[in-house]
């Protein structure tokens, strides 16, 4: 499993603080309960699920709208680290659009959201 290098994260949290997206997005407490009462193993499969099947195909379906931005903690970290749609995948973590993700960049991608909800939890 490929795994988010503090100083991967770091980078990233940099690039998404100057185009205002990092602060934007945050958890209300529904999100932050249901973070709590499953836990980061459950979410770890949801975010994973969710990236394979909206993000992964080389031209994943309605790309660009794919991604809520509420009803699901995993939802609005997507939008909160850039993993949202192709574009921003292409635009944050360098993620050429037209190939499909290799497990690795899933792998990347699932640890950027899931290590932005575990800051966010607390906040």
């Amino acid at each position: 499993m490929a795994k988010l290098s503090s100083k991967d994260w770091d980078a990233l949290k940099k690039k998404l603080s100057t185009d205002g997206r990092f602060g934007k997005f945050t958890l209300g407490d529904p999100e932050k309960e249901y973070v709590t009462s499953r836990g980061m193993d459950i979410l770890r499969l949801h975010a994973t699920d969710f990236v394979n099947k909206r993000l992964a195909p080389a031209e994943p379906k309605n790309d660009g709208r794919q991604t809520p931005t509420k009803g699901h903690p995993v939802f609005i970290a997507q939008h909160a680290t850039g993993c949202n749609d192709r574009d921003s995948l292409e635009e944050f973590f360098g993620i050429k659009k037209g190939i499909a993700l290799s497990k690795a960049q899933v792998d990347k991608i699932v640890d950027a959201i899931l290590r932005w909800i575990e800051e966010h939890l607390d906040t």
